[in-house]
């Protein structure tokens, strides 16, 4: 029933049902590799989650996770891309085509903002989330019944259309690992996720077993005390280094020097028939465009 405000280039956004980790980010930065392999200019808007500073910022990749937030940071620095922050991203979006012109806008965790109009809505989906509850009682911002408002459902972490409400809608599957590759000998295994068991199982399935495990909140900000213990646990546990996620080395910081050596294990997501979705998304983008 509110208002929504529509920016000049197309909208696509990325979104889930659940608080906590469905691969939002990791899909986003597929999307944008998907969108760079063809050439098209496009940026990512984002609210900037965990960050300590206020209103519209251009995201420097050389910055830190204090100022911008540690998903925007990943994603600007993986993509190479402009992304914009801004607790309204209909505001960041206006920034972003006064500076860079009009292009695509992939909006990062924005299917429940609602404000700003987009052209297509991509709706993540786990196992999960067909057996939770909204909350307080459980992990969901809605119910299923919401997926009716997207255009793809992508499924991830096990989900099988036959768990959600899905018809007329188009379905993507993923698949996601990890590349786990200089890992340390028996290392200390540590994160800051939404989802750290899906972490430490993902090491296991490549071979490696940690020594000690480490977890910490999602989003969590490493501090000294934080790398006195990371390491105090190295030697209880005579592990031969450290490995952990994208996300916690952007998180580290100054202090990523510090737990050396460290392997940093990127997730590696891929859409299956990738090809084929991004032309759909597009065609479809093109005719609601295009509608006098």
């Amino acid at each position: 029933m509110l208002p929504t405000k529509r920016l000049e280039g197309p909208v696509v956004s990325v979104g889930n049902l659940s608080v906590g980790g469905s691969g939002k980010t990791p899909f986003v930065i597929l999307l944008g590799e998907l969108l760079k392999a063809r050439g098209i200019p496009f940026d990512v808007l984002s609210r900037g989650y965990g960050r300590q500073t206020r209103g519209v910022l251009l995201v420097d990749p050389g910055g830190s996770s204090r100022d911008f937030g540690d998903e925007p940071l990943l994603i600007a620095r993986r993509l190479d891309i402009p992304v914009i922050l801004g607790e309204e991203r209909y505001q960041a979006g206006i920034f972003a085509e006064q500076k860079f012109g009009p292009r695509l806008h992939l909006l990062d965790d924005a299917f429940q903002h609602r404000a700003l109009a987009r052209d297509f809505d991509i709706v993540l989906v786990t196992a999960d989330d067909a057996r939770d509850h909204l909350l307080p009682a459980g992990r969901l911002r809605e119910p299923l019944t919401a997926l009716q408002r997207a255009d793809a459902v992508v499924l991830t972490a096990g989900a099988a259309p036959d768990l959600f409400s899905v018809d007329g809608k188009l379905v993507w599957r993923v698949r996601r690992g990890i590349s786990a590759e200089n890992v340390p000998p028996k290392p200390v295994a540590f994160c800051g996720i939404a989802r750290p068991q899906n972490f430490v199982l993902q090491l296991r399935k490549a071979g490696i077993e940690p020594s000690a495990e480490a977890v910490y909140r999602d989003h969590h900000a490493y501090t000294e005390n934080d790398i006195r213990e990371l390491l105090a646990l190295k030697t209880q546990s005579e592990a031969g280094g450290f490995v952990t996620t994208e996300k916690d080395a952007v998180n580290l910081g100054a202090y990523f020097s510090a737990l050396q050596p460290l392997a940093v294990v990127p997730v590696k997501m891929d859409l299956v028939d990738a090809a084929n979705a991004l032309d759909t998304m597009l065609r479809i983008i093109s005719e609601r465009r295009n509608r006098p």
